[in-house]
């Protein structure tokens, strides 16, 4: 089977004339095609982009792939995770800082909009940006100017931001977690990234990406994968996504040891949410079992995960106060009654 490599830009020549590594998107599906066709159009403005998904469904990829194909091309495309810097740190890291700013602050610091000028920022999960930081996100995006923590003169940038989140912005808006104003600045122009179980047919081609490349960097002699194991693979919903498919391809690859990647899948390979893998519960008695049943049931599908658009509140169709409400009524206790941890917001970066 043949891998589709689609470069996001449209003409080889520029590219070729360019020069430049476009990231390799894999994937001939129609809701891909959408997504690339969305890409075409907004890289060449300086539009702010907002790109939703799912984790694991390649959103740093395609911000990359904006900025590749953008006149910023030539730029700095600098990259911050909103969720993995303690919030005490994050604004020195986004603003930089000056000496004696704070304690420890022993010289000068750059943060990533000066780094990123005449380029591209990507803000990774901003939905977990701290709401004490957002309004002066919003300043530097709309006056394009800013000031180091601990100082006073200020600092002009000329930056394209592109932002990512899994989480439900919407309704982290609805209760006030999140900076309505900021919100409409960043959507701008939104892409909507597509889970993998949406693109089924693009399976194929990303095992067998992910499987060859996995060979060659092991040194494994795979030359292909059987039909058996690589005809199981859709069955599965895939709830981490593409970066859950690479994992698996790649723990295969590890534990093969001929030519053709084939042997039989762990259980879990060939699970969907309706399937008997999920852990049984009790048969419930009375109707407040079975309304704890059914909440834990869900709970268990959405892997803890509470709100967002794929959380349990949205499977069960309730608000995620009320579920919460509900939860706590029914002795549901956030990572104790239930099997497994629970997070409050947030669908599956």
């Amino acid at each position: 089977m043949p891998v589709i490599n689609h470069k996001v830009c449209f003409e080889i020549e520029d590219r070729e004339r360019r020069g430049e590594d476009f990231p390799t998107i894999i994937g001939n599906s129609a809701a891909l095609q959408r997504v690339l066709r969305m890409v075409r159009v907004v890289a060449p403005t300086d539009a702010t982009v907002l790109i939703q998904g799912e984790t694991g469904t390649g959103k740093e990829l395609i911000a990359e792939a904006i900025h590749k194909c953008s006149d910023r091309s030539s730029g700095p495309f600098v990259k911050v995770n909103c969720a993995a810097i303690p919030s005490g740190l994050l604004e020195s890291e986004l603003f930089g800082h000056e000496r004696g700013a704070y304690t420890g602050a022993f010289a000068r610091t750059i943060g990533r909009f000066e780094r990123a000028n005449r380029g591209t920022l990507f803000l990774d999960e901003i939905g977990d940006l701290p709401l004490e930081l957002q309004p002066k996100l919003l300043r530097v995006m709309q006056e394009r100017q800013f000031e180091r923590l601990g100082g006073t003169t200020t600092i002009y940038t000329d930056v394209r931001v592109i932002c990512a989140t899994h989480r439900d912005l919407v309704e982290m808006v609805n209760e006030r977690q999140f900076r309505a104003d900021l919100f409409y600045r960043l959507s701008v122009f939104p892409i909507e990234l597509p889970p993998l179980r949406e693109r089924p047919e693009d399976i194929r081609q990303l095992a067998h990406y992910f499987a060859m490349d996995y060979a060659a960097r092991m040194q494994k002699p795979i030359t292909t994968i059987s039909e058996e194991f690589i005809g199981a693979l859709p069955r599965h919903s895939w709830p981490g996504n593409v970066r859950e498919l690479q994992n698996f391809i790649e723990r295969s690859v590890i534990l093969s040891t001929g030519a053709v990647l084939n042997g039989s899948l762990p259980d879990a390979a060939y699970a969907t949410p309706e399937s008997s893998t999920v852990p049984q519960l009790s048969a419930p008695v009375t109707m407040e079992q079975a309304e704890r049943s059914h909440i834990l049931h869900t709970l268990q599908q959405t892997e803890g995960v509470i709100g967002g658009r794929n959380g349990a509140a949205a499977r069960l169709g309730l608000p995620r106060t009320t579920l919460i409400s509900k939860m706590k009524r029914l002795g549901i206790n956030l990572g104790q009654s239930s099997p497994v941890p629970m997070r409050a917001v947030g669908s599956v970066a």
